[in-house]
């Protein structure tokens, strides 16, 4: 049996990228690692903005309990003025956190839309019909799909 290899990756992770154990796989056409990395930076942001609606409701609770034993219902006016400012400042962040969360969903769905406009190019023109500013042709290999000027 002849053993030599035609064309075989020179990598694993190339190895890996081809294999044919995913049918759905384009090898034409593979996505990029920087296409599947999460937003870490929002994820945390997000957390912070509902750890300090937590704390501010847990603050108000404690404010509560301290104002009626010291005072009785005397504190009550003060405490509903307190109250409302709190309970308005701990739903502010926590939706800025609910933001944060949406803006790494539109950016998984701005990178899913890159991908699959990539993927359509691919297949409709049999390459990306990109070419260098220089007008020569693009050079076959290639395996992703270039961005345009910004």
């Amino acid at each position: 049996m002849d053993t030599t290899s035609t064309g075989s990756p020179t990598t694993p992770a190339e190895d890996l990228r081809h294999a044919p154990s995913n049918p759905k796989r384009d090898p034409a056409m593979p996505v990029r690692l920087a296409d599947l990395e999460p937003y870490v930076g929002l994820g945390y942001l997000s957390k912070l903005f509902k750890l300090m609606a937590i704390i501010l409701l847990l603050l108000l609770v404690s404010e509560i309990i301290t104002g009626l034993v010291t005072q009785g219902t005397t504190s009550i006016p003060t405490l509903l003025g307190e109250m409302s400012r709190l309970v308005v400042l701990a739903g502010l962040l926590w939706g800025s956190g609910d933001l944060a969360l949406l803006l790494i969903d539109m950016g998984h769905d701005v990178r899913a839309t890159r991908i699959l406009l990539g993927r359509q190019a691919l297949h409709q023109t049999g390459s990306t019909g990109l070419t260098p500013p220089s007008g020569s042709p693009r050079v076959e290999g290639g395996s992703f799909v270039e961005r345009g000027p910004r």
